[in-house]
């Protein structure tokens, strides 16, 4: 009698990948690469993983399968032109998926995603600038109306017609208390009360 098979799948495992990634990264343990980004005269270099760059860049796996076997284990690779807070939350996003930035910097984090060719990267920045921007006309709309509402508002008339008719002045379309209004009107049911 054959066995059906069954599928084993874990939820958890590849979080739990790349958070131990991280923490390999962050401790400088089994990183096999170096990268150093310079920008207007500030420098870094970041110890990081082959396999986990190139698993999430294209630019860096196109860098690493295009080594030469003579470069030894260890790899050092140059970004020009890349600020040192923008390589640092790109190698936050590719370890653990998520990284918190400021609104100003997303653009800058799309552009650093483009240049690396990760794809990833690029589709979130993108999906939070529509968002962001959706937010933006929701406001506008939201702000026309209300300008909108506020210059139409001077126009309707301040008296309910309903209450003209209770009252009938004998000259004037609007009742004022005491100049000619009934005593059934709301202001003199109002001191009765």
């Amino acid at each position: 009698m054959e066995s059906t098979p069954v599928l084993l799948e874990s939820k958890s495992s590849p979080i739990n990948l790349l958070n131990e990634m991280q923490q390999l990264r962050l401790l400088g343990h089994l990183c096999d690469v170096t990268v150093s980004v310079e920008y207007q005269g500030v420098r870094a270099e970041f110890p990081a993983h082959k396999a986990v760059l190139a698993a999430t860049s294209k630019f860096f796996k196109e860098v690493f399968l295009n080594e030469k076997p003579m470069d030894g284990p260890h790899s050092n690779v140059f970004l020009n032109e890349v600020q040192v807070a923008d390589f640092a939350s790109f190698l936050e996003f590719v370890y653990t998926a998520r990284v918190e930035v400021e609104e100003d910097r997303v653009q800058r984090m799309l552009d650093i995603a483009e240049k690396l060719k990760c794809l990833d990267l690029s589709e979130t920045c993108f999906q939070l600038k529509k968002q962001m921007l959706e937010s933006v006309l929701l406001e506008l709309q939201n702000f026309s109306e209300s300008q909108n509402s506020e210059e139409e508002s001077p126009t309707r008339p301040s008296v309910v017609p309903t209450a003209e008719a209770k009252w009938d002045p004998p000259d004037s379309s609007i009742a004022v208390p005491g100049h000619g209004a009934s005593p059934e009107g709301p202001a003199a049911k109002s001191k009765e009360k």
